[in-house]
C-alpha cells in the first residue's frame, strides 16, 4: 500500500539539519573586522558598562510600552509570528525586586529563565588585553561550548568605560550562549507554566539541547512553494522576531541614555541577521535537489534510512569544515595582524550601497534571499576546496569526532584553501555589508521621535 505523500516525502523535519545551531562558529572576531572602520562605530565615545537591572529599573514603564507597541506590529507584519501569550506580557511593577524585575523581561521577550545576560567582553584576537584575568564560559554562557570552541571571556566591571566596537562585537556572538534553548512545548525543560506560544518544535530533535536553537538562527524562507506545502513546519522559524525585539531595544536604550545596552542589544540583533548570510542556515540542504532530497525520503521510509542518513551526515559535515576552515583562518590572522581576502572582505563597505535600505523584510527579502541562491555553489566549492574525506563521506562524522579530525583538517586545507578562500570571502562581504546596513537601520530607528 503507497504511503501518504506527506509522510512519504517529509520525515524532513527530523532531517536535513546540521547536528548544531551555530552558523559560523564565532561572530565576535568577524564583527570587529566588519565595524572597526565605520564611522558610525568607530568614532563614537565610550560608554560605561551597567549591569541589565539597572536599565530595566530606570526604563521599567517605557520597556513595557515598547515591547507591547513591538508586539502589536509583529502580529499585523510578521509573516508566521507565534502570538506571546498575554500572560507573559512586562508589566511595570516598581515594588518587585531585580531579580523578579529580570525574570518577567526574559518572559516578555521568550528567552531561556537561563539567559546569563553578564558584563564581559571578548577581546579582539588582533589587540590582546593580556592584563584581563579570563572569565568562565559558565558566567557568560548556559549553554555548553563545543569542543573546538574559540570564545574567550573577560570581565568588564559596572560604570568602566568601554569602546562601542568591543561591545557590539562581543555581543554578535551572545545570542549563541544559551538564550533559545527549551522554548517550545516538547523540549525538556521548557518553561512550562506559562508556556512560551512557540508550541512543538518545528524541525530537528526537539529532545537534544542544542537543537532547539534552530529555528531561532535559520530561516528557510526560500525553498519554493512545493517543498513548502511537502514540508510545512520548515516554515516557522523565528530568526526575524529575535532580530525585531533585539532592534526595538537597542533603539530605546541610546534613546534613553543607556548606551551600553543599546550597543549590546544591537549586537544580538545582528547575530541573527549574520547566521542568515550563511547557506547552510537560509537553505535546507545547499547541496541537494528537491528531487533528491524526495528521493532518500522515500527510501526511508521503505526501510532503507542509509541514505537519509548520509545526506544528514554530509550537509553537517560541510557546514561544520566551512564554520572550521574559516574561524581558523580569521583568528589566525587576527593573531598574527595580518589581512587577507576574509579580513577584506569583512571590511569592504563599497558592497553596502548594492543592497536596498534597511526595513521590516531585509532579512528575509535581502539576506536570506542571497545565501538561499549562493548555496548550491557555496556547497561545490567546499566539496572541492576541503579534503575528500571529510565532505564525500556519508560515514564520517565530523561534528561528533571533532577532537580527532579538527587538527587533520586544519593542517589538510592549507594545500587546497585557495577554492574556500574564494567562496568564503564572498560570504563575508555579504555578512559585513549587512550587518552594517542593519547597523545603519537601527541607529536610524534610534534618532526617530519616539
Amino acid at each position: 500500500m503507497p504511503l501518504p505523500p506527506m509522510r512519504l516525502l517529509f520525515a524532513l523535519s527530523a532531517l536535513l539539519l546540521p547536528t548544531f545551531a551555530q552558523a559560523w562558529g564565532n561572530h565576535t572576531p568577524m564583527c570587529y573586522r566588519a565595524f572597526e572602520r565605520m564611522p558610525e562605530v568607530a568614532n563614537v565615545a565610550v560608554v560605561k558598562a551597567e549591569p541589565l537591572v539597572d536599565f530595566l529599573r530606570d526604563q521599567e514603564v517605557a520597556i513595557a510600552a515598547r515591547l507591547d507597541a513591538q508586539e502589536a506590529l509583529l502580529r499585523e507584519r510578521l509573516k508566521g509570528h507565534a502570538p506571546r501569550p498575554d500572560a507573559l506580557r512586562f508589566v511595570a511593577d516598581a515594588k518587585r525586586s531585580d531579580d523578579e524585575r529580570r525574570a518577567a523581561f526574559l518572559r516578555a521577550l521568550r528567552l531561556s529563565p537561563q539567559a546569563r545576560l553578564a558584563l564581559y567582553l571578548q577581546i579582539d584576537p588582533r589587540n590582546p588585553d593580556a592584563g584581563r584575568p579570563a572569565l568562565d564560559v559558565g558566567v557568560v554562557s548556559a549553554a555548553t561550548p563545543g569542543k573546538g570552541a574559540t570564545q574567550r571571556f573577560v570581565a568588564l566591571q559596572p560604570g568602566e568605560a568601554v569602546a562601542p566596537l568591543a561591545v557590539l562585537a562581543s555581543a554578535c556572538d551572545e545570542p549563541d550562549y544559551g538564550h533559545d534553548l527549551n522554548l517550545f512545548d516538547d523540549n525538556p525543560g521548557s518553561p512550562a507554566d506559562p508556556a512560551y506560544g512557540f508550541g512543538k518544535q518545528p524541525f530537528g530533535n526537539a529532545a537534544v539541547a542544542i537543537g532547539s536553537q534552530a529555528p531561532f538562527h535559520m530561516g528557510f524562507f526560500h525553498q519554493g512553494a512545493v517543498f513548502n506545502t511537502l514540508a510545512p513546519s520548515f516554515a516557522r522559524t523565528f530568526t526575524e522576531l529575535r532580530v525585531q525585539q533585539y532592534s526595538a531595544l537597542a533603539a530605546l536604550a541610546w534613546q534613553s541614555g543607556h548606551a551600553y545596552w543599546g550597543w549590546r542589544f544591537a549586537g544580538m540583533a545582528l547575530h541573527h541577521v549574520e547566521d542568515l548570510t550563511q547557506p547552510y542556515h537560509s537553505s535546507a540542504a545547499p547541496g541537494a535537489t528537491l528531487g533528491h532530497m524526495m528521493w532518500v525520503n522515500l527510501k526511508a521510509q521503505l526501510g532503507a534510512p542509509a541514505d537519509r542518513q548520509g545526506l544528514v551526515v554530509l550537509q553537517s559535515n560541510r557546514h561544520f569544515v566551512l564554520e572550521q576552515f574559516q574561524t581558523r583562518w580569521i583568528i589566525d590572522n587576527a593573531q598574527q595582524r595580518r589581512d587577507g581576502p576574509l579580513e577584506l572582505a569583512l571590511r569592504d563597505a563599497t558592497r553596502d550601497g548594492r543592497y536596498p535600505a534597511w526595513g521590516f523584510d531585509y532579512v528575509r527579502e535581502v539576506v536570506a534571499a542571497e545565501a538561499f541562491k549562493a548555496g548550491p555553489a557555496t556547497d561545490a566549492a567546499v566539496v572541492i576546496g576541503a579534503p575528500a574525506k571529510f565532505v564525500t563521506d556519508p560515514n564520517l562524522d565530523f561534528a561528533a569526532n571533532e577532537a580527532q579530525f579538527g587538527p587533520e583538517l586544519a593542517r589538510d586545507l592549507q594545500g587546497q584553501r585557495d577554492a574556500l578562500h574564494r567562496a568564503i570571502a564572498e560570504l563575508l562581504g555579504h555578512f559585513g555589508a549587512h550587518s552594517r546596513n542593519a547597523l545603519r537601520g537601527m541607529l536610524k530607528q534610534a534618532s526617530a521621535p519616539h
